[in-house]
């Protein structure tokens, strides 16, 4: 194994700015913070302003239900397999780790970090594409997770969450690697509205979206390196596959070579600049390595297979069962006694400006099935069309 430590020379210059007071300054600063309604939560000393914004998510309605959700393995029934609560929590880590040195701005990183996958579907990423499909054939809207998340915490949720750490949230698709991460500026709130729009109405526009921060920057690169590694280790004690079938690179192979090496190069490239950025050794061993995880794992017949097979048409049932049941509005069905009466009720303290109930049939349906657990979906599924086939887990002793 190969673990890279920084060059002399970096951590001379580190050493010495920190001495001598000359350290860059590069973070976003807390006076920056934009809120869409200002003359509410006002930083304070004990609490300032992204500090709210992470307390704001930690303890928001839909927190909880990262720990059911699926990163990629939903048919395994083992508790060492990495679930969705833990990837956020990875990618706050390893993001608060290099930002400290960049010398960023940790409560807006750790702010963006929890928060990025708030909207994510059940069944991870095949739920996204499913939920995608369903949405744009009902409303000619687009569904992607980094969108949803955004309305959530601003939508669904109006917490007055700073534009800051929204933006981070929205630009911080991990499915798109760049050598290099330059902020884009977003100066208030109208631009964000519009830039969620475009999302909706053409899926190519979310893959143009950049962060406005180094503190998003980052993130985004770190969403990246906490699944890489760790998906490996999922698959091996999954048993589909062994550590010798990925990709070796100047990143490593394993998950502590690639946090560390990846971290190591970044703050290499990054430190005192204006921008996030990997040598091109690098950025080619990650992108190598993310081609070999879709080939070795999320492509997988074992994974994509039963998601396929089993996933893809009770999404579809659910889906048209739901949406004809807010139409009716039967008012015992599931969706509002579990969700509109639910959002009503924890959302009564904030502004909105028309009562949730009153939107579109299908962006109810569409809010309610991305909110799920894998199994509430499951269980749900069973509960409006009994005898249905049922999923098949790998067990604790199979």
């Amino acid at each position: 194994m190969k673990y890279d430590t920084l060059s002399k020379e970096m951590q001379d210059r580190i050493c010495s700015d920190r001495e001598h007071g000359t350290l860059p300054q590069v973070g976003f600063p807390d006076e920056g913070a934009k809120r869409r309604f200002p003359g509410r939560d006002k930083p304070t000393i004990l609490r300032p302003p992204f500090v709210r914004d992470t307390e704001k998510i930690l303890h928001s309605a839909y927190y909880n239900r990262f720990t059911d959700k699926t990163q990629v393995f939903s048919f395994y029934k083992n508790d060492d397999i990495s679930r969705r609560a833990l990837h956020v929590q990875l990618v706050s880590r390893i993001a608060r780790t290099i930002g400290s040195v960049l010398c960023l701005n940790l409560d807006l990183i750790e702010a963006i970090a929890l928060g990025h996958d708030m909207g994510h579907t059940p069944f991870g990423h095949a739920g996204e594409t499913y939920l995608d499909e369903l949405y744009f054939e009902g409303a000619g809207r687009h569904f992607a997770h980094n969108v949803h998340s955004v309305r959530v915490l601003d939508g669904i949720f109006p917490y007055n969450i700073t534009l800051q750490t929204l933006n981070g949230i929205l630009a911080h698709d991990g499915e798109i690697e760049c050598d290099e991460y330059r902020p884009c500026p977003m100066e208030d709130f109208c631009v964000l509205d519009a830039a969620m729009e475009a999302c909706y109405q053409d899926r190519a526009y979310n893959r143009r979206l950049m962060p406005s921060t180094l503190e998003g920057c980052l993130v985004r690169i770190c969403d990246i390196i906490s699944y890489l590694g760790k998906d490996r280790q999922d698959a091996k004690k999954a048993g589909l596959i062994s550590e010798d079938a990925f990709a070796y690179g100047a990143i490593g192979r394993v998950n502590a070579e690639i946090i560390n090496n990846l971290s190591v190069n970044i703050i290499e490239n990054s430190y005192g600049k204006p921008y996030i950025k990997m040598d091109q050794a690098y950025f080619d061993a990650l992108s190598a390595a993310k081609r070999s995880n879709y080939e070795q794992i999320y492509l997988n017949p074992a994974v994509a297979g039963p998601q396929r097979e089993v996933i893809r048409p009770m999404f579809a049932r659910l889906y048209r069962r739901l949406v004809q049941d807010v139409k009716e509005g039967r008012r015992s069905s599931p969706v509002f006694r579990h969700h509109i009466e639910f959002i009503a009720a924890a959302s009564c303290h904030y502004p909105r400006p028309i009562p949730y109930e009153e939107n579109d049939p299908h962006t109810i349906v569409t809010d309610y099935i991305a909110s799920m657990t894998d199994d509430y979906f499951v269980e749900l599924h069973q509960y409006l069309f009994p005898g249905e086939r049922a999923i098949e887990y790998h067990g604790y002793f199979r």
